[in-house]
């Protein structure tokens, strides 16, 4: 294990952290807000020790094995949500440690969830931090750092491997950091026309900024009370419900868009999934809103169930109505929303439509060979037959998944929250959706749950966030021992 390379990446992380933080500064000394002393000194003592890292750790053996990639993403991360919950401690906003850590947990893995009963309370500056620390967690951090920073490192693949979401990773060019700058600059465009787009509706620059982060990260956090709710407004609902679907689009389309590779964009089967499983989720909801009669017009109807479904199935969890009052048939659509989440690549998370793809396709398989046992079948996934290697792969981080959420679940049921919120809280968790049913649903938050409960909570959304690899690694003996 290179413990000095891996310490320099972390070192570069925190300098880029506390940069990250000078905006939330701007804010705090422009509104007033009294906040400004607590982003200078989480911008000091990140910088200090990002500096000393640095400085110190200039010469150290360059190429990255994968596994120091895999390890190097889990501190990074672990870092940056440790030192993220400074400014709302600090500040006195967030008294307790450890509800900081939950609230900086939630920012960077755009989950979303919160310990606050009111934001509209909240200083400014620590509201635009909250949003910020979604949009930077939304592309990710590191794949910031391989954006701004000269090339240098053999094996910097092993980074953006680790913190990109899906089965694999690509490269749209052959050099990563000018892959990671093609990314960066369709998630900046993007964020940008979805702020314009909100300032059409009204809102003003601050709610814009706010709303445009929280949405290209897919995390969910607002500086209104009621959400999105507050504004009642169609053009701004079906607006965010948009772009909440096109953060969760994986990048690598919109490039092929942009240099006219259309035939990609047609063989993809994951986007024809993920949409399809939008639509067919968004009728079903409408479907049974009317049937209950849950809303008073067939417009309002279909207004509320398009944009939860693309809020859930996007992993972001904005909200305009308390869905947790909806009735069962809803509920359950949104709840597998939650698991399922948006497409490999974006800024969505859940266990992701590719993988559910693949599933459905592999059980299939095994269904067909028991029927005829001395049938050739293949996978196909965009018109390529997958390999054994990467079915495995996929069932493994199922599994995986699965034992992570029985094992969160268990620990935070000793809490006694009752069934339908502590399962639905983890799975939110894991999922970074943040918002689940019962008293963690849109009316409620996580305030009255302990210390341990909190404390794994955040852990899990880390887990969620890295896809279970990078922090498994962190456990392994083997996985620290020199090469």
């Amino acid at each position: 294990m290179n413990f000095r390379l891996i310490s320099l990446i972390l070192g570069r992380i925190l300098l880029i952290a506390a940069a990250a933080m000078a905006p939330s500064l701007l804010v705090s000394l422009l509104y007033g807000d009294g906040a400004h002393m607590s982003f200078i000194v989480s911008m000091v003592s990140m910088a200090t020790i990002g500096a000393v890292l640095v400085l110190f750790l200039k010469k150290h053996r360059r190429s990255m094995q994968p596994r120091e990639g895999f390890v190097a993403v889990a501190l990074c991360w672990i870092a940056i949500t440790l030192f993220g919950a400074l400014p709302s401690f600090i500040s006195g906003i967030v008294p307790n440690y450890v509800d900081a850590l939950f609230e900086s947990a939630a920012g960077f893995t755009t989950t979303g969830a919160t310990v606050l009963t009111s934001i509209e309370g909240v200083p400014e500056s620590l509201v635009f931090w909250r949003a910020f620390s979604q949009w930077l967690g939304g592309m990710g951090v590191l794949m910031l750092t391989l954006a701004i920073l000269p090339a240098g490192e053999r094996g910097v693949y092993n980074l953006m491997r680790a913190e990109s979401t899906g089965p694999s990773s690509e490269r749209l060019v052959p050099r990563i950091r000018r892959s990671a700058m093609i990314l960066y600059s369709i998630y900046i465009s993007l964020t940008f026309l979805q702020t314009i787009m909100l300032l059409f509706g009204g809102m003003n620059l601050f709610d814009a900024l706010i709303h445009a982060f929280s949405t290209a990260g897919t995390g969910g956090f607002s500086n209104r009370d009621l959400n999105i709710g507050a504004y009642n407004s169609g053009y701004i609902e079906y607006t965010v419900a948009a772009f909440m679907l096109l953060f969760s689009i994986n990048f690598g389309l919109y490039y092929a868009l942009i240099v006219r590779r259309l035939g990609r964009i047609k063989k993809n089967t994951e986007i024809k999934v993920f949409l399809c499983i939008i639509a067919v989720s968004t009728v079903l909801i409408a479907a049974d809103l009317m049937r209950s009669g849950v809303f008073g017009s067939f417009s309002e109807t279909v207004r509320h169930s398009f944009f939860h479904t693309a809020s859930l199935g996007s992993s972001t969890a904005f909200f305009t109505v308390d869905y947790s009052l909806w009735p069962g048939l809803s509920r359950t659509v949104l709840f597998c929303l939650m698991i399922v989440g948006g497409c490999a690549g974006s800024t969505a998370s859940g266990i992701k439509a590719v993988r559910v793809a693949i599933l459905y396709k592999s059980a299939a398989r095994e269904v067909k060979k028991i029927i005829h046992p001395r049938s050739v079948s293949v996978v196909h996934m965009n018109g390529e037959p997958l390999q054994d290697k990467a079915l495995t792969g996929v069932l493994h981080f199922f599994v995986l998944y699965v034992m992570v959420i029985i094992a969160a679940t268990l620990i935070v049921s000793l809490d006694n929250k009752g069934f339908e919120t502590t399962f639905s809280g983890v799975v939110a968790m894991i999922s970074n959706v943040g918002v689940g049913f019962g008293s963690v649903g849109p009316a409620g938050n996580y305030a009255d749950f302990s210390i341990l409960s909190k404390a794994v909570l955040s852990l899990t959304m880390l887990i969620g966030r890295l896809e279970i690899f990078p922090i498994l690694m962190l456990i392994i003996p083997s996985a620290w021992k020199r090469a």
